[in-house]
């Protein structure tokens, strides 16, 4: 199969590499020119996933229609806040192509509060789109770990389309007809990683964790069910799946944003020193404001927008949440 990767990242990469491997023949599209050199010349993103050869065939682009030439599926691997703009490149480059779309960008539009699938429905119109989300640390991929993810879409011949290209023997993908709680779970995982990360900042331990995991599930959970998702795909790999592992792992970029920001450091530092996106800083708004237009409380991404965006002291942002009225666990 002619499959072209939308994105230079780690995440893009992998799948990508992953996807050479198993046979297809796969062109990468990055936005970064030296992305594009070290993978043509030395086999190896020297910027994003270093120290990773990768499949031979594999090639980079620096132009999108160069990219898409006789593509039967496209996988958008670009930030959530870049999908619209790109994506719409991708469009104009088809020239009347319809291959399958494939997003795995973690995320939320910021000014729409619309997840990937939707943002494409209107810049790619007429093209099946599915959503790829799970537990999925990119080096991990890469290291062959036994991983499980879930492709979402209202199309299901398009999702089984798209399960059976990503199966390996090690990546293990189950299909889901819920879309948007499929993707609003991989964005709304982020804000509780960041709170998990101050935590830990913090020097706070394991009970701490824990019920912020747990209470972070619940938030996900009912914002959800207000807006009309399966409950159950909060339970599952998209939700508390990638929730575990992105509010516990070493190598989550919300989680380790989180620990600058309990030690001390502000926003503006630690993002002015960053070249990958912690995608948890755009969701906390986008989260916010979702929920005040459906009426479902989500206290502790409030306190993470108050730390991120109003300078809220940490520990009172901890104490305000400790304090609330006290109600039972399962509560609407």
């Amino acid at each position: 199969m002619e499959i072209a990767v939308i994105g230079g990242g780690s995440w893009g990469t992998t799948l990508a590499d992953m996807l050479a491997r198993e046979g297809h023949r796969v062109r990468i599209w990055a936005r970064e020119p030296e992305v594009v050199e070290s993978i043509n010349r030395e086999r190896i993103n020297s910027l994003f996933l270093p120290e990773a050869p990768l499949a031979e065939g594999l090639t980079a682009r620096g132009e999108i229609a160069d990219t898409l030439r006789r593509v039967e599926l496209v996988i958008s691997a670009v930030p959530s806040h870049a999908v619209r703009e790109i994506s719409s490149l991708v469009f104009a480059a088809l020239g009347g192509a319809t291959p399958l779309v494939v997003s795995v960008s973690k995320g939320l539009e910021e000014d729409t509060l619309k997840p990937m699938t939707e943002v494409m429905a209107e810049t790619l119109p007429g093209l099946p789109a599915v959503a790829l989300s799970g537990p999925s640390f990119a080096n991990e991929v890469y290291r062959r770990h036994p991983t499980a993810v879930v492709v979402a879409g209202q199309d299901m011949d398009a999702a089984e389309t798209a399960q059976r290209v990503f199966s390996t023997s090690y990546f293990r993908v189950y299909t889901s007809r819920d879309p948007y709680g499929v993707q609003l779970a991989g964005a709304l995982k982020n804000v509780i990683a960041i709170a998990a990360g101050v935590l830990g900042g913090l020097g706070m331990g394991h009970n701490t964790r824990a019920a912020l995991i747990t209470r972070g599930l619940a938030e996900m959970t009912r914002l959800g069910q207000a807006l009309g998702c399966d409950p159950m795909t909060f339970g599952g790999l998209a939700g508390m799946g990638d929730l575990i592992l992105t509010a516990s792992g070493p190598q989550s970029r919300n989680r380790s944003l989180g620990e600058e920001l309990g030690r001390g450091r502000s926003l503006a530092d630690i993002m002015g020193e960053r070249r990958t996106v912690a995608e948890g800083v755009r969701t906390t708004r986008a989260a916010v404001v979702l929920s005040q237009k459906v009426g479902a409380e989500l206290p502790i991404a409030q306190e993470v927008g108050n730390v991120l965006f109003e300078g809220k002291d940490l520990k009172r942002a901890i104490s305000d949440l400790m304090e609330r009225e006290l109600k039972p666990e399962h509560w609407q």
